[in-house]
């Protein structure tokens, strides 16, 4: 073996390198071939229509505001949704109170902490409600977002204190309380302390209807669970985003519990309009100008009670 391997080693002749395959342009010019280097293209750059399946380019979908030329009205984090609302895109972030992360230590295929870092991450806000103060069409209001991004828009402890420090704010400043929801229900992670928020928010819109001040509901995609039944509901007004999915249990458990086929558009926004559960269907774009009205409306009234 030692004479074989002494054969092989030629002295002068260091390892091989596999000698690079090029093309005859190349060879001829060799600037070619940076000239015209694969380019990337950005992965987000066109988006999908979840209606249509239409492929639409996304500064387009951000210039109508996230609606689809078919009307799809697409989920919105909480960023974007309080800068449309407000006038030319001001506001004021109110911080949410901070609670425990994991009160219950619950257990799951994946460490409850892990999945708020996540969440967190991903959305860039603390949890899934989020509070501003501004103007819409020039009428001050407290304006509060969820976001379904942030696990599914559940409602536990930091939404349930955040929705409480949003009503206290509008109380103390005199102000309009209008609410954007966004939500699967209740967060499973915090079992009975998430149920507890339905009734703690349920207090907290009794104190701003006590102080004569409107509290307004806008219903968006989707609105479900323990949110819907409690202060989803309890609006002065109740507006909602066109085709928006508003209920309380899902469509196939009513069908099983029922055994019925269910209407087609049971549980949409335009389906709630006709039997009297929201007031009016609105487009996106026109939301700040219908809020500022009802809004102006509602605190004529009360400045008027203030006058007498």
């Amino acid at each position: 073996m030692a004479m074989a391997d002494q054969k092989d080693d030629k002295p002068g002749k260091g390892p091989q390198t596999p000698r690079e395959r090029r093309g005859w342009l190349a060879r001829i010019a060799p600037g070619v071939r940076n000239a015209f280097a694969k380019r990337e293209t950005p992965e987000n750059l066109w988006v999908k229509c979840p209606d249509t399946g239409e492929m639409i380019y996304r500064s387009d979908l951000e210039a109508a505001h996230w609606v689809t030329p078919s009307g799809s009205h697409m989920r919105i984090g909480t960023q974007l949704r309080l800068r449309y609302t407000f006038d030319d895109g001001k506001f004021e972030k109110i911080a949410s109170p901070v609670v425990a992360d994991d009160p219950l230590k619950f257990p799951d295929e994946r460490p409850y902490a892990e999945r708020l870092k996540a969440a967190r991450k991903s959305t860039g806000e603390q949890d899934s409600v989020a509070i501003a103060f501004g103007q819409i069409q020039g009428q001050p209001a407290i304006v509060l977002v969820q976001d379904f991004a942030f696990m599914g828009g559940s409602l536990g402890m930091a939404a349930g204190e955040a929705f409480i420090k949003g009503a206290q704010e509008a109380v103390r400043r005199g102000v309009p309380f209008v609410v954007f929801t966004a939500s699967g229900g209740a967060r499973m992670q915090e079992g009975t302390l998430s149920l507890m928020q339905m009734a703690r928010t349920t207090l907290a819109v009794n104190e701003v209807k006590a102080a004569g001040l409107p509290y307004v509901v806008v219903l968006t995609d989707p609105t479900t669970g323990g949110v819907l039944a409690s202060y989803a509901m309890l609006g002065d007004i109740h507006l909602a985003e066109p085709n928006a999915t508003i209920g309380f249990s899902g469509r196939r458990v009513i069908e099983q519990t029922i055994r019925e086929t269910l209407p087609a558009a049971f549980q949409k926004s335009e389906f709630l309009v006709e039997r009297g559960m929201v007031d009016k269907v609105v487009s996106r774009k026109e939301l700040p100008e219908v809020l500022g009205s009802i809004l102006k409306t509602l605190m004529m009234g009360r400045s008027r009670a203030q006058a007498a």
